[in-house]
């Protein structure tokens, strides 16, 4: 009897040590987020320390579920501040009778031009709101920027390139309108999360392409940007990760084999020159939907050809990762510091305190 009872607790510690072990494979092993690369790193020297982030995905969401992280709500009740004007629905273009619409957020009593800002929501292009960004839209607009928050045709509607001729469209109505909104029309930045990153690097980098530009409106307006800001965003789709991928695939609606030169056409990365815009870049290396070897490539490039490049390379974090407030609260002190930079009068790179 007894040896039985020690033949099952040998059994059972067994099982535990075995289950634990799979345990630890699973949660700190299997799919782990590619190496660490500080050394592809582009930030100021001030830039404090990343958030730490997670070795897997496992056990990114094991950390969710359990409630340790800390995560926005951008669907919430989002107040206006009292210096805030908000103007929803603007009309900022047509395509026949499909009107295109934008959230307007304005500081009060401005008495001179200040940068424009429009970001650019995401959802692999079939979805999304142009609400999804007003938690960014009212605190950049209290800092003293107008901001734009801006919505677009779905592939449903419109395939590629509609909804990059959209965006050209909402750049070219704000320098148009640029007295009446006190925009200065030559610093204008795009920022824009997944397929809206996408989008703000279409705006800025194929400025001089006219098959892009569409018949929206504002026809003889530049739609060239001063800034991007690319948050997890598609690069290269005519890289083997991409061409094949099912969203991707649904934009272009044509295969990779059969017109790779609308693929070529439809890629950020194919459009980059040294007249491009500074680039601010965040990506997390746990991203499973953009993989990072996607943004590795933009900022080399960019770095290649001159164009001064921010790139916030960010371990073990996935896509959206700045519904995560730690992340949110680095990416707005970082795009803050680079608009700063590239877009002000001050032209500092100081990284300002959190803001709550």
């Amino acid at each position: 009897m007894k040896k039985a009872l020690k033949i099952a607790l040998i059994a059972l510690l067994v099982l535990v040590l075995a289950a634990a072990g799979i345990a630890g494979y699973l949660l700190f092993f299997q799919g782990r987020a590619p190496e660490s690369r500080p050394d592809l790193v582009r930030l100021p020297d001030n830039t404090p320390e990343p958030p730490k982030g997670y070795p897997t995905v496992n056990a990114l969401y094991l950390s969710y579920a359990l409630g340790w992280i800390d995560i926005l709500d951008p669907a919430g009740d989002i107040p206006v501040p009292t210096g805030v004007i908000e103007k929803k629905d603007v009309e900022y273009g047509r395509v026949g009778e499909r009107k295109l619409v934008l959230d307007l957020y304005t500081p009060k009593d401005l008495d001179k031009p200040v940068p424009g800002l429009i970001f650019i929501h995401g959802g692999g292009w079939t979805k999304g709101d142009k609400a999804d960004y007003k938690y960014y839209t009212v605190r950049f607009a209290e800092r003293g920027y107008v901001v734009a928050t801006m919505g677009y045709r779905f592939v449903q509607e419109a395939a590629f390139p509609g909804c990059v001729e959209d965006t050209k469209c909402a750049v070219r109505w704000m320098r148009a309108n640029a007295d009446e909104l006190h925009v200065d029309p030559e610093r204008i930045a795009v920022i824009g999360g997944s397929a809206g990153a996408y989008l703000a690097m279409m705006a800025g980098y194929s400025a001089t392409e006219p098959r892009l530009e569409g018949q929206g409106g504002h026809a003889g307006v530049s739609s060239a940007v001063a800034a991007v800001v690319d948050l997890y965003g598609p690069t290269d789709l005519t890289a083997p990760e991409a061409r094949d991928h099912p969203t991707v695939t649904s934009f272009l609606k044509q295969s990779y084999e059969a017109n790779p030169d609308l693929y070529e056409l439809a890629s950020p990365l194919h459009h980059v020159d040294a007249k491009d815009p500074p680039t601010l870049i965040f990506q997390g290396t746990l991203d499973d939907l953009v993989p990072v070897a996607q943004s590795d490539k933009l900022a080399a490039l960019l770095e290649a050809v001159g164009v001064p490049c921010w790139y916030d390379r960010l371990d073990g974090f996935p896509h959206t990762m700045d519904v995560a407030r730690p992340v949110n609260e680095r990416v707005q002190r970082l795009m803050t510091a680079f608009f700063d930079q590239f877009l002000s009068e001050k032209k500092t790179a100081q990284i300002p305190a959190p803001t709550p």
